[in-house]
């Protein structure tokens, strides 16, 4: 369990940006369910809840995310229903109970770059951006592989298009973190390959998704695309899996994913 000395809630993000950048000790909260897995003394502890960070928006070209925004919200929002194949919706509507789920938020999954996280395969197999307050917008891709440091994530946006997406992933049980998940998403021909969970953090497996962005798609293609992207990405092993089942299951879990786009054509 971890333990707070002083609460603060900032009337706007400039302040919480203060707060932070003053106090060494000094965190951002978000849901606070993965918090909850350690024992972290906060000093101070800056709760954003004031600043109207839980929505969703859908713009003319894209849907932006506040960071305060539950995984539950984004299960049920009838945007994410309808674009993508429902891959968000499918993705986080996995994780844990409805409780948990309604406690999780977006922004504080992303900014702490969870390796086991099931949200953020699926955002980098679309075309997202975050944005910080301090550091401004860029790719998700570049903010996972930054330097950490401290800043805020306000937004998240996601472009609006035709992508097609589809999310696998397999655990021990419903209520347990992913031994390993995988998206794969395909726009006009761009194919994308994530694979997440490694225990590693979610990256994309850029041979693999180069392969079977060229020519013509095949089940011999999927398969060596498969093989690809299992020797191409790095595995360890922790309490749920070793390195070796992880590529097993890579494997498995690509062919699938990829099969399953195909047949959205």
């Amino acid at each position: 369990m971890f333990s707070i000395l002083n609460l603060v809630q900032p009337e706007s993000i400039e302040e919480a940006y203060r707060i932070l950048a003053d106090n060494q000790k000094s965190a951002v909260l978000g849901g606070c369910t993965f918090l909850r897995l350690g024992s972290q003394k906060i000093e101070t502890a800056i709760d954003l809840s004031k600043l109207n960070l839980s929505y969703i928006k859908e713009h003319d070209d894209a849907i932006e995310i506040g960071a305060m925004t539950t995984f539950r919200a984004v299960e049920t929002h009838p945007v994410f229903i309808q674009y993508f194949n429902g891959v968000l919706a499918a993705a986080v509507g996995q994780i844990m109970g409805v409780q948990f789920r309604n406690l999780a938020t977006v922004g504080a999954t992303v900014y702490a770059k969870y390796g086991f996280s099931d949200l953020i395969t699926p955002l980098l197999a679309l075309d997202t951006e975050v944005e910080l307050f301090k550091g401004g917008r860029m790719p998700l891709e570049k903010f996972l592989e930054g330097p950490g440091g401290k800043d805020i994530l306000t937004r998240i946006f996601i472009r609006k298009n035709q992508r097609k997406a589809v999310y696998q992933n397999l655990r021990n049980s419903s209520t347990d973190f992913s031994i390993l998940n995988v998206t794969a998403s395909n726009l006009e021909g761009e194919w994308r390959i994530v694979v997440g969970a490694r225990p590693l953090k979610a990256k994309i497996a850029r041979k693999a998704s180069d392969a079977l962005s060229q020519g013509e798609l095949s089940p011999e293609k999927i398969e060596g695309a498969a093989i690809m992207a299992v020797e191409e990405l790095s595995f360890g092993t922790n309490m749920r899996g070793t390195a070796e089942y992880r590529k097993a299951i890579c494997r498995v879990l690509v062919k699938r994913a990829v099969s399953e786009v195909w047949q959205c054509r």
